[in-house]
């Protein structure tokens, strides 16, 4: 069973970076079948939006709200994803969930609380 755990979360204020980490398996594996690595958000009241994804191809794809801003990569050989978030802005407040989609399965992550404040 593969369960994502996010770190890297924290407080910030506008204009500031910060970097978002998720191992998407505990489990010591001889390969890693994750054909999408994703980080979601949710902010309080709103529905859970998508942030960034990267394939298994590389490919990648972000929100509009955070293009230019924000950059998703992975390391195979460490089953992780990172989440570069650069000149972030209070409305990037929100809880980020790392989300692993395998073949037959999706499974989320406990999530992360990022807070951009002056």
């Amino acid at each position: 069973q593969v369960q994502p755990v996010e770190s890297g979360g924290g407080l910030v204020q506008p204009g500031e970076s910060l970097k978002l980490s998720c191992l998407a398996s505990r489990a010591i594996l001889s390969t890693w079948n994750v054909l999408t690595m994703a980080w979601y958000r949710q902010a309080p009241g709103l529905q859970r939006e998508l942030v960034a994804q990267i394939t298994d191809r590389w490919t990648t794809t972000y929100a509009d709200s955070v293009q230019g801003r924000f950059t998703i990569t992975k390391n195979n050989a460490k089953r992780t994803a990172y989440l570069q978030m650069d000149n972030l802005k209070p409305e990037d407040t929100a809880v980020y969930f790392c989300n692993a989609v395998f073949r037959s399965s999706t499974l989320w992550g406990q999530g992360t609380q990022v807070t951009v404040s002056s």
